[in-house]
């Protein structure tokens, strides 16, 4: 899909409004529970392998455009935004059908879990639009204004995707 700079005013409307909704609508989906479905226990080592495949797909993907091969990056860029999406699918999935789980460690590894949690929440919300704005900008063929954003979108995303499989290691004894 290619669009033109002078088109990418309509994808910037659909940035934002994504870019909102999305952390509204995982934040409503919280409180909602689906009846009589059992709960989906088994997705959360599926999204965070998911979250630790898109973290490798990044890295893979930066190094393949620092090696001049842009075609691969932009599969492994667009396979990755795929794999963010279907992570927030299963997450939302599991959190429709299943209570959160509470931390059950204590002192100073509490203390580093939550601190790992709530960065990794923090930037999952921040990075949205940037992956969203460095996206539109390469297929607008914006490349420099695109390299700028991605210095700025791949360590936050980086950060993100690696964070929510150290979330899930930690958490994963008390499920």
């Amino acid at each position: 899909m290619q669009a033109s700079e002078g088109n990418t005013k309509k994808y910037n409307i659909w940035i934002w409004i994504l870019s909102i909704a999305i952390p509204i609508v995982v934040a409503a989906l919280f409180s909602v529970r689906i009846p009589g479905v059992e709960r989906l226990g088994f997705l959360p080592p599926i999204y965070a392998a998911i979250n630790g495949i898109t973290a490798i797909l990044l890295i893979i993907a930066v190094y393949q455009v620092r090696k001049g091969n842009r075609k691969l990056h932009e599969r492994l860029m667009k396979i990755a935004i795929g794999c963010s999406v279907l992570f927030l699918l299963l997450y939302m999935a599991y959190h429709m059908t299943s209570d959160s789980t509470a931390f059950g460690g204590e002192g100073m590894l509490k203390n580093i879990y939550y601190f790992i949690l709530l960065t990794h929440i923090l930037l999952s919300i921040i990075v949205i639009p940037f992956v969203l704005i460095t996206y539109v900008r390469a297929i607008s063929g914006q490349f420099y204004k695109h390299r700028k954003i991605a210095r700025i979108t791949y360590p936050l995303w980086l950060y993100v995707a690696i964070s929510g499989v150290i979330v899930y290691l930690m958490i994963s004894p008390y499920y």
